[in-house]
């Protein structure tokens, strides 16, 4: 874990000068201090993105064969053991392609989706990439690795930077033979969780034009080179701003 250096700045006023303000006598017994915290942690999740394309004359038989594809994805997801929450499919989306006129007949269809898998077992990986390319009609759309509890991390972090901001200010005030008082004002900022370790966009096929002319197939390419499965380190910082009353 790392932590910048907190700085720590004493304000004080005389309240002679200046009478007897609320604000300024806040000020006048206050102690200041700006520190961090980071939490570092292996990433435990996971997730796949495929996207799904077909293209056909037929719109029915574009649609059936989109639908396949999807289906494919989903047993795979249950033959590694993947639970039903962890498989999100989207909605099949079809888009007509027409020749020059549009109040002419559709010359082909386009249909397409996605399907999201989110793998706890980073071993299933492997596998279900080797599965999904046999579809003919898949493409893996991104890989990336991220934490179950997000949440939990930004709290270690944010308890870090409690701790450095806390004892940093007694140790301030210790040199003067003070003590550290209420917590009277404080200020957070949690950044988002960074250096999620990898990001792809591997196409598992290929586009080619018939001799025909009439529309686009899609055909096979060889699978891409396995992503990685041994993932950085993820970072989750926090930043808090604390004013303290001075004993």
């Amino acid at each position: 874990m790392k932590s910048s250096v907190c700085s720590v700045v004493f304000f004080f006023a005389a309240l002679a000068a200046f009478g007897q303000t609320p604000e300024l006598k806040f000020i006048a017994d206050t102690l200041v201090v700006q520190a961090d915290g980071t939490y570092d942690a292996d990433p435990d999740l996971a997730t796949l993105t495929f996207q799904i394309f077909t293209q056909d004359k037929e719109i029915k038989k574009a649609y059936e064969t989109a639908t396949r594809s999807m289906q494919h994805i989903v047993d795979i997801a249950q033959q590694n053991g993947l639970a039903k929450d962890d498989v999100r499919s989207g909605v099949l989306t079809v888009s007509p392609i027409y020749e020059g006129d549009r109040k002419k007949k559709a010359r082909s269809y386009n249909v397409q989706g996605q399907e999201v898998l989110k793998i706890r077992d980073f071993a299933k990986i492997g596998p279900i990439l080797d599965a999904s390319v046999e579809a003919g009609v898949t493409d893996l759309r991104s890989l990336a690795y991220s934490l179950a509890d997000e949440e939990g991390a930004k709290k270690k972090a944010v308890a870090e930077a409690m701790q450095h901001a806390m004892g940093r200010a007694a140790i301030a005030l210790e040199q003067k033979g003070q003590k550290l008082g209420a917590l009277r004002y404080m200020s957070l900022d949690v950044k988002q969780v960074y250096g999620v370790a990898a990001l792809e966009t591997l196409e598992t096929t290929t586009e080619s034009r018939e001799s025909s002319g009439l529309f686009s197939a899609r055909k096979v390419a060889p699978p891409p080179p396995m992503p990685s499965q041994q993932p950085q380190k993820i970072t989750v910082s926090a930043s808090v701003q604390c004013a303290f009353q001075i004993q």
